[in-house]
């Protein structure tokens, strides 16, 4: 009565006022909420993606537990989190026993979804994900990503009816900061890196592949990903002059725990535009692999062929005017 005189919304289902059923659903521990995110992310979501949740909440999972119970063996844990608990492909099959166990003190032991709208507890999840299993510091770059996944299911939580907003929303805490410089120093100028590719093109074997690999990513600031995925069809290369190459994707390394298929790679579309849509790098000269924006690049360079090998390209090119001039 007191909830319908205060204009409280009722759930058509259970007929419960919005109130009490968050209530209900607070008593949800954390442990149980994570798994329940990955069952329903799971199938739409790529390999490299699924690791990268895992990983996330692997590590701060631990952190949300009873206080007095924060002492079983972090690295046993940590492992059982990430290769069973948050991965849903390998629920088809019964933990080992030394993960199960691990799995059922967690269980019995992680704290309730009420109480992580308390800034400490909060606080000490996310630094959580500044340590590494060893307690050394992790990279900055590391706990960002990693603070990313935790938010989204966080932000998931309160669509469902877990909160009535984000609990890390205004918290105070502060990551480290990702060290985003160049340093000068340490980057090739174009006559090094024509020394560089030189020298690797002259190594026996894989040397020429070697040498168009890196080459595509210097001249055609394209990422390792869209050079292995490279196909010959995509590449408009004439004896002379311009070159035009088609990005569709690229081979991303997942491992084989985390694709639906048990591949090891999986084929990843071009982020931007429609399918089949041309893309790549802007132009910019030395600055080139800082304008991903654009859809199209035009390098000038003069290709010749090189070995073929399971219709992947294999080509190595020399530049006509002077290294990693780009008009």
């Amino acid at each position: 009565m007191t909830a319908a005189r205060d204009g409280e919304p009722f759930d058509i289902r259970t007929g419960l006022p919005a109130s009490e059923l968050r209530a209900l659903k607070q008593r949800t521990t954390w442990y149980v909420l994570a798994q329940e995110y990955i069952d329903q992310r799971w199938d739409r979501t790529p390999g490299n993606t699924r690791r990268t949740l895992a990983d996330a909440l692997a590590t701060i999972t631990p952190a949300f537990v009873e206080p007095e119970h924060m002492s079983y063996a972090p690295r046993e844990l940590r492992r059982a989190l990430y290769s069973w608990a948050f991965n849903k492909r390998a629920w088809r099959q019964d933990p080992p026993e030394e993960w199960q166990a691990a799995l059922d003190w967690l269980q019995r032991h992680s704290l309730p979804v009420s109480e992580l709208t308390e800034p400490d507890v909060l606080r000490q999840g996310l630094d959580a994900l500044c340590r590494k299993v060893d307690g050394a510091a992790a990279a900055a770059k590391t706990v960002k990503r990693k603070k990313a996944a935790v938010n989204e299911v966080f932000g998931v939580a309160v669509e469902r009816g877990y909160f009535t907003q984000n609990p890390l929303s205004g918290l105070r805490w502060s990551a480290p900061e990702v060290a985003d410089e160049v340093d000068p120093d340490c980057v090739p100028n174009p006559e090094q890196v024509g020394r560089l590719l030189a020298a690797v093109r002259a190594l026996p074997g894989r040397g020429p592949h070697l040498y168009a690999f890196f080459g595509c990513m210097y001249y055609a600031a394209m990422r390792p990903a869209e050079v292995i995925h490279l196909q010959k069809s995509q590449c408009r290369l004439p004896a002379s002059g311009w070159g035009l190459l088609n990005l569709k994707g690229g081979v991303v390394t997942a491992g084989k725990e985390w694709t639906n298929d048990g591949a090891v790679h999986e084929v990843h579309s071009e982020a931007t535009g429609g399918q089949g849509d041309e893309a790549g790098a802007h132009p910019a000269g030395a600055g080139a692999h800082a304008a991903r924006a654009h859809r199209e690049f035009r390098c000038r360079t003069r290709w010749t062929s090189v070995p073929q090998c399971s219709g992947k390209l294999r080509r190595s090119f020399r530049v006509r005017d002077h290294m990693g001039t780009c008009a």
